[in-house]
């Protein structure tokens, strides 16, 4: 029997497929770094489906309010997570990545928020203002100057349009005031200060900015201290002290009445200017011959930080110059030393090498590198004698501290000698 040979089916054509190839960059991944993806994207959907981004953005801010940053972090990714694009969220993990020291993903946080939202929320440029140097610096404040006085003057029309109603509850509780304009035309004016001093017309500039801020808040001790600093600088002595004085009265006898009472209340420690600013109001004060309210700021300063080299250099030069000034009062009075005077020249010696002694110290454990600092510090415990021997209560250094440079901020820096 012959049976008819089957013939061969013919292959049909391949129909081309199109569709991306979503899975290309996955397959080039090692298998741990796979298992890590899908674990992520299983816990991110896992995420989704548990908790809103609200609950996650509130377990953010209770992390953050009790200083907990690691906790608050993971938090606000998961909540980035699932809403890569909320801004409430991009401006906490900003804020969150600064206070762990990760300038990078802060930036890049704000930057991301500032692309989204140019015109809502004056914090991320701030924030960019601060890390950023010359006319990039002043770029950012000013766009956060008009995000704010924006803000400010909705804020007004909101009002008035509801004046004679029951206001509804403030939602909000980070709204901006106009001490808020005032610290960012402070900033501003600093520049000019600093880096920008060189430019024509800085001088100008940094007073219209000090002027702006002091529109706003008149009696700030920040802006008032930069008018001080400015009219210094432009040898307007006796103006400047006048500016200084007023400032550090808007403070300091506050602050020294609730160490005396160990308050913490919030409101009063709001009121006191940051720790580089009142290291700059030391200095001013000591170019300014006020040596017993210098010691008085210099005190606080030590209370709240004792590893800043600065401070106990400071510490131990203005003991150097009440010494000095004590001397030259007795000799112009043309009398011999009272038993009192040379008991107090001691204690005032005695001092001076003990604070000297300890930014020694401090200097060489922190790894500083202020050549022109050491150099003094050096002068000065010459002239008194030497370091003190087996000084007790060394200054303690953190584990985490980072090696300090004349580099840093100018607070960081000598003073002039």
């Amino acid at each position: 029997m012959g049976g008819q040979a089957k013939g061969k089916k013919k292959a049909k054509p391949k129909r081309k497929d199109n569709r991306p190839n979503t899975d290309a960059g996955f397959v080039q991944l090692s298998p741990q770094e796979r298992m890590k993806l899908r674990v992520h994207e299983k816990a991110k959907k896992k995420t989704a489906e548990k908790y809103s981004v609200q609950q996650l953005l509130e377990k953010t801010e209770e992390y953050m309010d009790s200083f907990d940053f690691e906790m608050a972090s993971l938090f606000c990714q998961r909540a980035l997570d699932v809403e890569s694009t909320n801004l409430q969220a991009l401006d906490m993990q900003g804020h969150i990545c600064s206070e762990l020291g990760d300038t990078q993903k802060a930036k890049g946080a704000f930057l991301r928020a500032m692309e989204l939202n140019p015109d809502v929320g004056h914090s991320k440029y701030m924030y960019l203002g601060q890390i950023h140097t010359g006319q990039e610096a002043v770029n950012y404040y000013t766009k956060g100057i008009q995000v704010l006085l924006s803000t400010l003057d909705k804020q007004a029309q909101t009002t008035q349009a509801q004046a004679g109603a029951a206001a509804p509850p403030d939602e909000d509780t980070e709204l901006p005031t106009a001490k808020d304009v005032c610290v960012a035309y402070c900033s501003m004016a600093e520049i000019y200060l600093t880096d920008l001093c060189m430019e024509e017309g800085a001088a100008d500039k940094c007073k219209e900015f000090i002027e702006r801020a002091l529109q706003y808040h008149h009696d700030n001790p920040e802006a008032l201290q930069l008018m001080a600093s400015y009219l210094f600088s432009t040898e307007r002595n006796q103006e400047g002290k006048e500016y200084l004085l007023k400032s550090v009265a808007s403070w300091l006898p506050a602050q020294k009445q609730s160490a005396a009472s160990f308050s913490t209340e919030e409101d009063m420690q709001n009121d006191i200017p940051p720790y580089e600013s009142r290291v700059t109001t030391a200095k001013l004060l000591i170019e300014s011959e006020e040596y017993e309210m210098a010691v008085d700021v210099l005190e606080g300063l030590l209370e709240e930080d004792d590893e800043v080299v600065q401070v106990w250099y400071l510490s131990g030069w203005v003991c150097c110059l009440q010494l000095e000034k004590a001397k030259e009062q007795q000799e112009r009075d043309g009398r011999e030393v009272t038993e009192e005077e040379t008991e107090e020249w001691n204690a005032l010696k005695e001092a001076a090498r003990s604070y000297l002694t300890n930014a020694t110290k401090l200097y060489s454990k922190l790894r500083c590198d202020d050549q022109p600092m050491l150099e003094h510090v050096e002068q000065l415990l010459g002239d008194l004698g030497g370091q003190l021997e087996g000084e007790e209560g060394d200054p303690t250094v953190d584990e985490d501290y980072e090696p300090c440079s004349d580099e840093e901020d100018d607070a960081e820096a000598p003073m002039q000698h």
